[in-house]
C-alpha cells in the first residue's frame, strides 16, 4: 500500500449515491481516473481493501441515468457542506481492477453502473492517454453505520485518505450480496466486457 500507512483505515471517497447503489448490490463496481490533487497526477490502487467514504460536491443528478435520479436528493437530505461528520456505512474489497481503454469496452458496461453514457464517456477521454480503471467490488455493510470527524484532509479531489481506524476497524460487516450471487454478477458484466 503506498503512501497510507498500515495502521489506518484506508478510505476511497465516491459519490454517495454511487455508495448507495454499491450498498444495496444494485452496483458491483467504480470508475477512476484520478482526482486532481493525487500525488502522481494518476490514479493508482493504494489498498485492496477500503471504507466507501460518501462525496456530495460533484454529484449531479443530470450526470446520473434518469431510473437513479430521484436517489441524489434522498442522499443529499440534510447535507451540506458545513457537515462536521461524515457517515461510513460501507467497506469494500477490491476484486479486480480492469484497464478500459476503448469506447467499445466502455459500452459494452453501461448497463452494470449508474452514470449517464456521456459522463462515463467524458471520464474515459479525460487524460486521454491513460486508462480508466474498472474497480470490480466486493461490498459489505457495516452493522451499524459510523459517524467520523470530517477533518480537513479529506476535502478536496483525491481519491485515497486515512480514517480513524478506532471507529471503523471492529464493526462488524456482512456482505450485501450472498456469494453465489455476487459471482454470478460479476461473471455476466466479465462476460459482456468479452
Amino acid at each position: 500500500m503506498r503512501g497510507l500507512e498500515q495502521d489506518q483505515a484506508v478510505g476511497l471517497k465516491e459519490w454517495a449515491v454511487a455508495v448507495e447503489t454499491l450498498r444495496t448490490g444494485r452496483q458491483l463496481l467504480i470508475m477512476r481516473k484520478g482526482g486532481i490533487r493525487e500525488e502522481t497526477k494518476d490514479f493508482q490502487v493504494e489498498s485492496e481493501s477500503f471504507y466507501l467514504y460518501p462525496t456530495y460536491e460533484h454529484q449531479k443528478k443530470e450526470l446520473i441515468k434518469p431510473e437513479y435520479r430521484s436517489e441524489v436528493k434522498e442522499v443529499e437530505a440534510g447535507w451540506s457542506g458545513r457537515q462536521t461528520e461524515a457517515v461510513i456505512n460501507c467497506y469494500a474489497e477490491l476484486a479486480e481492477d480492469i484497464l478500459i481503454s476503448s469506447q467499445e469496452e466502455l459500452d459494452r458496461i453501461a448497463r452494470f453502473h449508474i452514470w449517464t453514457d456521456s459522463f462515463a464517456e467524458e471520464r474515459l477521454k479525460w487524460k486521454r492517454t491513460k486508462p480508466l480503471h474498472l474497480m470490480l467490488l466486493r461490498v459489505y455493510e457495516l452493522d451499524q453505520a459510523v459517524r467520523i470527524p470530517v477533518l480537513s484532509e479529506y476535502n478536496g479531489c483525491k481519491s485515497w485518505i486515512s480514517l480513524p481506524p478506532a471507529l471503523l476497524n471492529k464493526v462488524p460487516r456482512r456482505p450485501v450480496l450472498a456469494d453465489k450471487e455476487w459471482i454470478a454478477q460479476i461473471s455476466e458484466l466479465k462476460a459482456a466486457l468479452g
